[in-house]
């Protein structure tokens, strides 16, 4: 009889340990039920509005989000801050000193240590010159993000546009651009991170991943074993994967996204989850459909479960 009990006792205490885990996963993503692989809009209500969304990242402690949402043609990077086992309600972060007036920050990247911040930025300044858009940085001292400075030469470059930063593990940062010795419209390069916020020459990551259509788009992992950028190497839309392989990227190969792909809408901004569990995607609709940013009309954010991404690192 004690033994009986003794086991059930095991199994109980087993099934709330169970419980316990799948309940703090689900916490960390908004109490949200994961995907499976279908793609599902992330945190309706609270992320996903009425307004237009893009892009959702974490830092690694899954302790603060980001996206940003275009308000009156101003393009704010928003957060939420996760204490006391509860998210906050996403904030706008105040990014250049005349946030009143139309700028763009838009795809953040968060150091490792969750301090710095980087992004596409056209500040106010910039966007009244018509300029091309630059990566800035923003450091969280205190608590609270301070006002962004550009990243300076040989990263930004006022003749040529740099966009999609994404800071890697040891500071370095990938990101696209479309200076000379680009094999397309834009190019993938790396800058590897020197200290003291300085960075060595960026480097054309190669012809493997890089092609004559131009990439964009773009997510590198951490540890830089793998990288997701949007699909030009098909005639369909939607994204595809190149695996690090003795220490050289392979040919992306695309992989299937768990939905029929939307004609009318663009796909972009893949971003992995830093338990690399799910994808998260933008998709974005304009009209008309040809009119991009400017004829922007609903932009919104999904994820799904990423075990179709990594059925490919095995051919």
């Amino acid at each position: 009889m004690n033994k009986k009990y003794s086991l059930l006792s095991v199994i109980g205490i087993s099934l709330m340990l169970l419980s316990c885990q799948q309940t703090s996963s689900n916490l960390v993503y908004f109490n949200q039920v994961p995907p499976a692989n279908t793609p599902k809009l992330f945190a309706p209500t609270i992320v996903n509005t009425d307004s237009i969304e893009i892009n959702t990242v974490f830092n690694t402690s899954f302790t603060e989000l980001f996206f940003t949402r275009i308000i009156d043609k101003k393009f704010i990077i928003h957060h939420s801050e996760f204490f006391d086992g509860k998210w906050s309600l996403p904030k706008p972060i105040q990014m250049f000193s005349e946030q009143g007036k139309e700028s763009v920050a838009i795809d953040p990247s968060v150091s490792q240590d969750g301090n710095t911040m980087y992004f596409l930025g056209i500040s106010p300044e910039d966007r009244l010159k018509n300029a091309k858009p630059d990566i800035y940085k923003s450091q969280k001292i205190d608590g609270k993000w301070q006002l962004a400075t550009k990243v300076g030469y040989p990263i930004s470059t006022e003749e040529y546009a740099e966009s999609y930063p994404v800071v890697v593990a040891d500071g370095s940062l990938y990101f696209t651009s479309d200076r000379p010795g680009s094999l397309g419209k834009r190019d993938i390069y790396r800058a590897q991170y020197l200290g003291d916020g300085k960075f060595d020459t960026p480097i054309n990551i190669g012809p493997e991943v890089n092609s004559e259509k131009g990439e964009r788009s773009t997510y590198v992992s951490p540890d830089e074993s793998f990288l997701i950028t949007a699909n030009t190497y098909t005639d369909e839309k939607g994204f595809a994967v190149s695996f690090k392989k003795n220490g050289k990227w392979q040919k992306p190969t695309s992989f299937e996204l768990g939905e029929d792909i939307e004609e009318d809408w663009a796909y972009y901004c893949p971003y992995m989850s830093p338990d690399n569990k799910y994808l998260f995607f933008s998709k974005r609709y304009s009209s008309p459909p040809n009119s991009g940013w400017k004829g922007v009309a609903k932009g919104e954010v999904y994820w799904v479960s990423s075990a179709e991404i990594f059925k490919n690192k095995e051919k």
